[in-house]
């Protein structure tokens, strides 16, 4: 589900457009809502579309609920770094062959692994 990046962005990633995600910074083009910029807090993968921060309705009995926007409706302003695999692809690196970053639980793992070794070398 994608939308179009702003022209700041395009120039810098060289594409017109990218994957909407959590966290990204989008302005509304269209309807009701138009020009209202927010975050992004919920996407519907079913009806192609994203609830925003602040983007909200009012029920007759005063209960409030998120209104979904459609993807096409909306321009991403910044965009959310957390996604390694989306910011390889907009700089149009190979995201397979990006090395991969170890959790620290990875590193204990490894560390333990290394003092095992070690251990039986001194029993030996």
């Amino acid at each position: 589900m994608g939308a179009n990046l702003s022209k700041d962005l395009q120039k810098k990633y060289g594409k017109k457009s990218a994957r909407v995600i959590e966290g990204d910074s989008v302005t509304i083009l269209r309807g009701e809502f138009k020009g209202v910029d927010g975050k992004v807090s919920k996407i519907s993968t079913q009806k192609s579309s994203v609830a925003i921060d602040g983007v909200k309705k009012e029920k007759t009995k005063g209960d409030k609920f998120d209104v979904y926007i459609h993807s096409s409706n909306l321009v991403i302003t910044s965009l959310n770094g957390d996604d390694k695999w989306r910011m390889a692809k907009l700089q149009g690196k190979d995201p397979r062959k990006q090395p991969k970053e170890t959790t620290s639980k990875e590193n204990n793992k490894e560390a333990k692994v290394e003092k095992e070794d070690q251990k039986k070398e001194v029993e030996k």
